[in-house]
């Protein structure tokens, strides 16, 4: 579909405008929702950066021209009703003006929260953990917390990364030749945390790890996994 064809799809509104939700393209979190119209559109898919149009200052803006927070669109698409746009970007830095990774960062307590988060668990949400994790990791890597572990290993670099992912390794071998389970749980969980850390790092979405386990599952042509 060409950038002409896709404008004559949307159904803007009164004011010429659709709103657009930003996601971020590696942990999948909502990061910002605003508006286009048909020139940012078309200045958004011209560029492959997100361009919005600003109700408050009657004017079209480039997010992240003045901060540098930059957002580089990997995919675009609207709604069933032609409505709504969906952008995932790769962002760089936080995506909210207050120096937030996203905009929702202000939760709403409902009634029975606990209740259905309990219910989650004991219903074999085993891997809720990983999920939230990769979301925390990329919140560091936007906001770079003072005084963060994650934020020292982004700001030293992929080569500590790297050091910490090797030496992480190591430990697993070890605890797993002395027979140490406990030791093994605990070395594992570290070697899972940096791994994680330099997927972030390098932009690479878990699920992508995910789409070549299940590619490979069952796959009689390799001996990595059957």
């Amino acid at each position: 579909m060409t950038e002409k064809t896709l404008s004559e799809e949307i159904k803007w509104n009164a004011e010429g405008l659709a709103p657009a939700v930003v996601q971020d393209a590696v942990s999948k979190e909502v990061l910002m929702l605003a508006y286009m119209n048909k020139e940012s559109l078309q200045k958004s898919i011209e560029t492959g950066y997100t361009w919005f149009w600003s109700r408050s200052r009657g004017e079209l803006w480039n997010k992240g021209a003045t901060s540098g927070n930059l957002q580089r669109i990997e995919t675009m698409a609207y709604d069933c009703d032609a409505d709504a746009l969906l952008l995932r970007v790769r962002q760089q830095g936080p995506a909210c003006h207050t120096g937030r990774y996203s905009c929702f960062y202000q939760g709403v307590e409902l009634p029975g929260a606990e209740a259905r988060e309990e219910a989650q668990r004991t219903e074999g949400e085993r891997f809720e953990i990983i999920g939230e994790l990769e979301r925390i990791i990329a919140e560091r890597y936007a906001e770079r917390p003072e005084g963060a572990y994650t934020t020292y290993l982004f700001e030293k670099g992929v080569d500590k990364i790297l050091k910490k992912v090797g030496e992480e390794a190591a430990e697993v071998i070890i605890a797993a030749k002395n027979g140490d389970n406990e030791e093994l749980r605990n070395e594992a969980g570290d070697l899972l945390f940096h791994l994680m850390v330099l997927l972030r790092e390098r932009g690479l979405p878990l699920d992508e790890i995910m789409a070549v386990l299940k590619g490979r599952f069952g796959q009689p042509t390799t001996n990595k996994m059957r």
